[in-house]
């Protein structure tokens, strides 16, 4: 049964990453939705000393891990609550169709347990067990002796836990808030205000109102010690503003690149040497159901495009009406980089298609 389950096992990011860890234990986060693969998980009492190997993909890159021991019984809430729909349907169907075999295996063993059994055998016994253990009762067929009684009254009660099991994890699945945030593929560096500015555009797919919706972006950088050992860092970006109030739209996200900032001074060059990336965390709360959503995006040093800015999703029609055209939201077109105008190079970027929209999308 174990194996079956196991089949609901889907790879799920962490909400963070640890301020540090050896390079060789932890590959630098390089595309959406990655995991925390160099974390060190303390063996829970009673777990099983088999060591566990596991596979994760990180964008398009795979990382195996080795010696954690293997815990897969005191996750099996959480494998059916990242498992995809069609493998938690199966799940629950192959061990609906094995408990029902297991309980007609029984009803076997009780010869004449069961009255106007039909057709006789196994498939009869099968069925009556369905019956039994959904609590149906049509009737015809029921229970005659001790030990069919018996059985009967045990598979009563693992069918009643059964479902109770299986709506309780079917509404959690229902109920559980995803946030619909659209990030652009590629944030732009490029004078704003006078000043080089990082910026990230983010927007609001679903269109509902995210209350007091709040940004943290990070930066990962290796980096080595005096004592020679390299390790990736982990800075806080500060932002020229870190809330917004009714995130419902789109939201420029920006840091201004001076003094205090962990890019000054670096160039395309020394991300690529450092192997830079970014995670921008988006949470609020949805005002429709009032719970609390998070949302996740990292960037590689690559993505970055400098002495670029965004192309405007805002036109007003000739009634005064006016229009935002998330066809262009990925889109980006170079700049002069102290005047900060366009200079007239055709525009980069794709557009936003129907699953566009799901780019990004965690849920807490």
């Amino acid at each position: 049964m174990a194996a079956i389950l196991r089949f609901m096992e889907t790879t799920k990011p962490l909400d963070e990453a640890p301020a540090e860890v050896p390079i060789s234990e932890a590959p630098l986060l390089t595309e959406h939705d990655s995991h925390n693969a160099a974390g060190h998980t303390a063996p829970l009492e009673g777990a099983s000393r088999v060591s566990h190997r596991r596979i994760l993909s990180i964008g398009n890159r795979k990382i195996v891990t080795d010696g954690l021991p293997n815990l897969f019984w005191h996750d099996i809430y959480h494998y059916a609550m990242t498992a995809t729909w069609p493998a938690f349907f199966l799940v629950m169907a192959v061990i609906f169709m094995v408990a029902n075999g297991l309980f007609a295996f029984l009803y076997l063993t009780a010869p004449a347990g069961i009255a106007n059994q039909s057709p006789p055998g196994f498939l009869g016994a099968f069925f009556f067990s369905v019956e039994t253990f959904a609590t149906v009762g049509y009737g015809d067929m029921h229970p005659v002796t001790p030990l069919a009684h018996t059985i009967s009254t045990v598979e009563i009660f693992c069918g009643m836990s059964f479902v109770a099991l299986f709506t309780g994890v079917m509404f959690a699945r229902f109920s559980r808030p995803r946030a619909r945030i659209l990030f652009a593929d590629h944030p732009v560096v490029g004078p704003f205000d006078g000043k080089p500015t990082l910026i990230i555009r983010a927007a609001n797919a679903r269109q509902n109102v995210i209350v007091d919706a709040s940004a943290r972006l990070r930066m990962l950088r290796y980096e080595t010690t005096l004592e020679g050992e390299t390790m990736r860092r982990v800075y806080d970006m500060k932002l020229v503003r870190e809330t917004h109030p009714m995130f419902v739209i789109g939201w420029n996200i920006m840091h201004v690149i001076d003094k205090s900032s962990p890019l000054f001074s670096l160039t395309p060059a020394d991300l690529e040497r450092d192997g830079v990336g970014f995670i921008l965390t988006i949470d609020g709360v949805d005002e429709t159901t009032s719970q609390p959503m998070q949302s996740r995006f990292t960037y590689s040093h690559d993505a970055v495009h400098w002495n670029h800015r965004y192309e405007d999703l805002l036109s007003t029609d000739e009634n005064g009406i006016d229009h935002l055209n998330y066809a262009r939201f990925h889109m980006t077109q170079p700049i002069d980089a102290k005047t900060g105008r366009p200079t007239g190079e055709k525009a980069t970027g794709r557009k936003v298609t129907d699953d566009a929209s799901d780019e990004g999308e965690t849920s807490a």
